[in-house]
């Protein structure tokens, strides 16, 4: 029969490697769980280092938020300091200017001609309120009362008073608002425009022509017509030609018959047609021009400037 204590031997060596592989095992999860341990400390390290960061960004941006309330107060203070100054300014400069506009009116009222670029018109007191605008040898232009002498003599002889302008040349010189309002016929705002365009380079869209012989300058009917559709978007061919008609009888009328319209003879692609012409005499009497005084219209001139037809 086998010895006890052998067996009992066997049985702890075996328990012995049970506990030594369980101690194993142990050992092994106590080496995972310090790596884990580990990385969670470098984790925790990592967030620290974040948050003390954060901190630090937090408390930059209190300051700048600070330093931006104290910029924005100042500076409020300083707008608030801009805006009485500038209400102070705009109350001395109303005050100064209608003190120069009661000066200037006396002046005038006293004979004075002043220069148009240091008078507010509107602004000016005059009897009846009328202004009339003159040029003088200077070169420059000047207001003054109707038919008053300036007793300064400056500037030199007068060379053009508005009143004497054609009311072609007087609505010539006004701009877009002031011509709408003082013409309310589409055909006058056009003619007083087709004038303009002959002797203001600034208008750009030129339908005159030099003429020849007794002529200085002429519109045919077709290139007004043209002229007509590109400074009126949007109207018909057959509206243009009736505003090509109107047109031609609001610049005879306006230029006091300074101008004349007469009939030629074209020939296109092997026919002919007669065509009107606008025609600028050369001997017409244009104020502020040193043309002679105009003569009775030719007999080639057309008598009957009614426009019914319009060719092109």
């Amino acid at each position: 029969m086998p010895d006890r204590s052998d067996s009992d031997l066997e049985q702890l060596h075996e328990r012995l490697e049970q506990l030594e592989t369980k101690l194993e095992h142990k050992d092994e999860r106590i080496q995972r769980l310090e790596r884990k341990t580990d990385r969670l400390e470098d984790d925790r390290d990592r967030l620290e280092a974040d948050r003390d960061r954060l901190t630090d960004t937090v408390d930059d941006l209190h300051q700048r938020v600070a330093d931006l309330e104290t910029k924005t107060s100042r500076l409020e203070t300083t707008t608030d300091r801009l805006e009485s100054l500038a209400d102070a300014a705009c109350k001395k400069a109303t005050a100064n200017k209608e003190r120069i506009a009661e000066l200037q009116s006396r002046e005038l009222e006293k004979g004075a001609h002043l220069r148009v670029d240091s008078v507010d018109e509107h602004a000016i007191s005059v009897a009846d309120g009328c202004l009339e605008r003159i040029e003088k040898d200077d070169g420059n232009a000047y207001y003054r009362l109707p038919e008053s002498t300036d007793p300064l003599e400056r500037g030199g002889d007068i060379s053009l008073a508005y009143g004497d302008l054609l009311p072609i040349q007087q609505l010539a010189q006004m701009d877009d608002d002031m011509r709408r309002s003082a013409a309310n016929s589409l055909p006058t705002r056009l003619a007083a425009k087709l004038w303009q365009a002959r002797t203001d380079p600034s208008v750009g869209d030129n339908p005159w022509k030099h003429g020849c012989k007794n002529t200085a300058e002429y519109v045919t009917a077709s290139d007004l017509k043209h002229w007509i559709r590109r400074q009126e978007s949007g109207i018909s061919e057959s509206y243009a030609k009736k505003l090509v008609s109107r047109t031609i009888d609001a610049i005879l009328d306006l230029s006091r018959n300074r101008l004349a319209v007469r009939r030629t003879t074209q020939r296109t692609n092997g026919l002919e047609y007669t065509e009107r012409r606008v025609v600028l005499p050369d001997d017409a009497a244009i104020p502020g021009t040193s043309r002679q005084t105009a003569q009775e219209p030719s007999a080639d001139t057309d008598s009957d400037p009614g426009t019914t037809d319009v060719h092109g």
